[in-house]
């Protein structure tokens, strides 16, 4: 893996990490703000829900991780074929040239 990926991969771990903890706080407020005047049942039942919703995330999450690395191998295969094709429209522009000043010299 190549620098410029090993650091795609950080900032990609990075940008779903702060996500994942952003939603945590927000079902954790939901829940504390709901569950403030309600009996312990209640408050145990809403412990299970919000682990639940952490777990639900955290597969959502690996989830992504998983796409975003599939996204990157499949950029990778594409832009070796464009540097192939690349590669292989300029050789045969040189061929074709080649060929015209061939005629060129053949004529005169």
């Amino acid at each position: 893996m190549d620098r410029d990926s090993h650091s795609e991969d950080t900032l990609s771990t990075m940008v779903l990490e702060n996500i994942k903890n952003k939603l945590i706080r927000a079902f954790r407020a939901t829940a504390e703000s709901r569950g403030e005047h309600e009996d312990c049942s209640v408050d145990r039942s809403q412990q299970a829900n919000e682990e639940l919703r952490r777990a639900q995330i955290d597969g959502a999450l690996t989830w992504l991780r998983s796409e975003l690395m599939e996204m990157r191998s499949q950029d990778l295969q594409l832009a070796q074929t464009l540097l192939g094709l690349s590669s292989e429209i300029q050789r045969l522009r040189r061929e074709s040239f080649g060929a015209v000043d061939a005629e060129g010299d053949d004529q005169q």
